[in-house]
């Protein structure tokens, strides 16, 4: 029977790689801490637009190469290994993803979110369109800047459902506000959000630590859906374990009109199928690429990375209103 990370609703995996899915490493957790109201932002509207636009140009030359190497120089951290797993696949399938070439590009007009930042890192969002028709994508991106002598990168790319962005509040100079990871006068601090998104889907919303999120498919029907699928396999011979840890790494957060925050986050999801029998096991979808078919015998662990964009108010639950998810290694035996 053949395996491909069942716990979650499939991703918009093959997203035109002219513009890459996003996610979070290079600025620190510190960077939601340094804004101030006398602040200056943290680059003007023009230099965000040429940050995008350097990423579209180098992104999409790198996607047709299928060159992760070049796709390192405008992305970082589990952005980076997500797309590069990605790559893998495609070379793995032999196939291109129709779209890619930069003469096919099509962008909306992108809106910038800009924070005002003290020092570094700095970083800032960008809501964008991509592709056209129903192949149509919107991003939620965050590019970082560690120091003032480095590039600005790609750090996350969940794909928002309907437009969460909109929400974030702006000053009067049309700059938004950074929100600490320990902010207290939220429902749920945003550093708290990968640890609890990761109890929910590991042991239901009544586990130790899961409270706080509001139930949707990214959460209550996500844990149902593995479950469902766990007890799907057994008769074939198959057992799936699966496990949910916050992945290491800051989040973003950024202030909303009704006075909570809109939170970029991680969760790593470590995956273990086993079978008495050889032949059960195959890698496919997703996992194509990350491990040699001949290697699966009885046993596949998998490495998967899912990137959330969520909404916290001062008071109710968080929504989860954004995700992107990728595996990134698998190994058999």
């Amino acid at each position: 029977m053949p395996v491909c990370n069942l716990a979650l609703p499939p991703p918009q995996m093959l997203a035109p790689l002219v513009l890459p899915p996003l996610l979070l490493s290079s600025a620190c957790g510190q960077s939601s801490s340094n804004a101030q109201s006398d602040a200056g932002p943290a680059l003007s509207k023009t230099e965000a637009a040429q940050v995008l636009e350097l990423y579209k140009v180098t992104a999409d030359r790198a996607s047709r190469r299928l060159d992760a190497k070049s796709l390192a120089a405008v992305e970082t951290g589990p952005q980076l290994a997500m797309d590069t797993a990605t790559f893998k696949l495609h070379r793995a399938a032999e196939h291109r993803v129709a779209g890619r070439g930069a003469g096919n590009a099509s962008f909306g007009k992108p809106t910038f979110y800009i924070p005002r930042i003290n020092g570094h890192p700095r970083w800032f969002a960008a809501d964008v369109t991509a592709g056209t028709g129903k192949d149509t994508l919107r991003h939620a991106f965050v590019f970082t800047q560690a120091k003032p002598s480095d590039p600005w990168l790609l750090a996350a790319d969940p794909h928002p459902s309907g437009a969460a962005l909109t929400k974030i509040a702006l000053d009067e100079e049309g700059y938004a506000t950074t929100v600490r990871p320990s902010e207290r006068e939220l429902a749920l601090q945003p550093a708290r959000l990968p640890a609890t998104h990761a109890a929910l889907l590991s042991g239901g919303p009544k586990a130790p630590g899961a409270a706080g999120l509001a139930p949707g498919p990214q959460t209550t029907q996500a844990y149902d859906g593995l479950r469902r699928t766990q007890d799907r396999l057994m008769p074939g011979g198959i057992t799936l374990s699966s496990h949910f840890t916050p992945e290491p790494g800051p989040v973003y957060a950024l202030r909303t009109t009704d006075g909570g925050a809109l939170v970029w986050y991680v969760v790593r999801q470590n995956e273990a199928y086993s079978s008495s029998k050889q032949g059960k096991l195959a890698v496919t979808g997703d996992l194509v690429g990350l491990a040699p078919p001949s290697a699966v015998k009885t046993h596949l662990d998998t490495v998967v990375l899912v990137q959330y964009l969520a909404a916290v108010p001062r008071e109710g639950k968080a929504r989860v209103t954004g995700m992107y998810r990728k595996a990134i290694s698998a190994a058999g035996s």
